[in-house]
């Protein structure tokens, strides 16, 4: 299987209005996607924490990970924090499908050969709002990625937000929105 960036509509993605809460403006028009884009379609739990996180929930966040790779819930999250990393790494040890977006295009982005082979597998979708040139993850991309993260996603469990932070403030707004939020 060639592994190639393809971009899709909405529409082709399976999203139409995202999990029926406007957190961006609107679904984007375009994604850019790595794999299979039906992952998108099925029941998806969303996964944030802070870069700053307890030691006492960076344990649970581990025993999460374990636990949701063990059930087969398909998690969607950007990964890229310390412990989404390690979640991402304890999780692309089982069968389910993992949803990475990361916070730039996928134009010239290096693939992990574990990556690559989990695309083939059909278990990893690669996913983007951001169909430009944006090389380098910014903060800004990473609150727009979460914003869309958080909005296809069916269930939200946020690991730790920091106070303060963009995270609690997503937070704070999927609550008021009415979005399901689960506990770590």
């Amino acid at each position: 299987m060639n592994i190639e960036v393809r971009s899709i509509s909405a529409a082709e993605s399976g999203l139409g209005k995202a999990g029926g809460i406007s957190l961006t403006t609107n679904t984007p028009a375009r994604l850019s996607v790595l794999g299979d884009p039906a992952l998108l379609r099925g029941d998806k739990l969303g996964l944030f924490c802070s870069v700053r996180c307890p030691g006492d929930l960076i344990l649970k966040a581990y025993d999460l990970a374990r636990k949701l790779r063990d059930d087969g819930v398909t998690v969607i999250s950007g990964f890229h924090s310390p412990v989404e990393k390690e979640c991402l790494r304890i999780l692309m040890r089982g069968k389910q499908p993992i949803i990475i977006c990361p916070a730039r295009s996928l134009r010239n982005m290096r693939l992990p050969r574990e990556w690559r082979g989990a695309i083939q597998q059909g278990r990893l979708l690669v996913v983007t709002p951001f169909v430009g040139s944006q090389k380098r993850a910014t903060a800004e991309l990473a609150r727009e990625r979460n914003r869309f993260v958080a909005a296809v996603a069916d269930r939200v469990c946020f690991i730790h937000t920091a106070a303060g932070g963009a995270l609690e403030s997503l937070a704070n707004e999927l609550r008021r929105a009415g979005k399901s939020l689960v506990s770590p």
